[in-house]
């Protein structure tokens, strides 16, 4: 199995952005995915600088994806989508449907990305036609809704299953970052570079419950299927993916590929992950429950 690294999903300091690719380029993961997806109003780093990311990290032997915007807005975004599909180097991330119509238009093969909305065998199938090499499973869907779509899966598709990281859980043209801090979206002072790793909204009670990320809303847990890894191998997952945080991301890829490598029992990676975590796991749309929920506990042979 492959181990990705996620696009950033926040709004990081130019500095920081290439200090934390310095170090993935050293760290044992295959596959990174590089790019801004939420926010075309986040530009500390242009195109060429991400091109030159890709190509360090190229260098380095990781297979390089330049994601795209899950939510395109203006001429602007159109543009720098139509930059990054015709990059004539690296492989592409697809997140909304006009970049899969732009990359099947080209003939040019694709990832199908976490926020297009594959569900149901024939919208894989379709997909597939249209160039797509590999797709990203949405992270509310089950491991049985899994199976299903692993059953009727096209010829020359590979998997991959968002397995680490705050939950992406859907997008909007308000700014909620901006909107707390009482400030318009086109003047929100890039209030979401204070919170490196999301803005946690509690309930009445105080319970943590969201991440507020721009126009982004995750989940405030942490989903985490690092004891789950054996269960993707057995659907026939070609990849798991990191999504990546402030801290200690090259200390979780390390931990996931000594799970996966089968040098680390789970269940002591993941009472190691717990201190480098943001807030508590999570991995209920997993198990068919509700996503907040924690299922998986330790067995016999983890203790052992």
């Amino acid at each position: 199995m492959k181990l990705a690294l996620g696009p950033i999903l926040y709004y990081w300091e130019r500095d920081t952005t290439f200090k934390f690719y310095d170090e993935i380029a050293a760290s044992p993961v295959d596959i990174v995915y590089i790019g801004e997806t939420v926010c075309s109003r986040r530009h500390t780093l242009r195109a060429e600088d991400w091109f030159e990311v890709a190509e360090k990290l190229g260098q380095a032997g990781k297979e390089v994806v330049l994601a795209t915007q899950a939510l395109i807005e203006s001429e602007s975004d159109l543009k720098a989508l139509r930059r990054i599909s015709g990059n004539g180097k690296f492989m592409v991330e697809a997140n909304d449907m006009g970049a899969v119509h732009l990359l099947s238009a080209a003939k040019i093969p694709f990832v199908a990305g976490p926020h297009i909305n594959t569900y149901n065998p024939q919208t894989l199938e379709l997909l597939a036609e249209l160039g797509a090499r590999r797709w990203v499973m949405p992270v509310e869907m089950s491991r049985a809704a899994l199976s299903h779509m692993q059953a009727a899966r096209p010829a020359g598709v590979e998997t991959e299953v968002f397995a680490y990281g705050r939950l992406p859980l859907a997008f909007s043209a308000r700014c909620f970052t901006a909107r707390h801090h009482n400030l318009p979206k086109d003047d929100c002072q890039f209030r979401c570079m204070d919170y490196p790793n999301g803005l946690t909204l509690k309930t009445r009670e105080g319970q943590p419950f969201l991440a507020l990320n721009g126009i982004q809303t995750q989940s405030a847990s942490v989903y985490n299927l690092i004891g789950e890894l054996d269960a993707m191998r057995e659907t026939g997952v070609e990849v798991a993916r990191v999504s990546p945080q402030a801290f200690f991301t090259t200390r979780i890829l390390k931990l996931f590929r000594e799970v996966m490598d089968n040098c680390l029992p789970a269940q002591t990676a993941m009472q190691q992950m717990a201190k480098l975590m943001p807030d508590q796991a999570c991995d209920g749309y997993w198990h068919s429950r509700p996503g907040i929920e924690q299922n998986y506990r330790a067995s016999a042979e983890d203790v052992a």
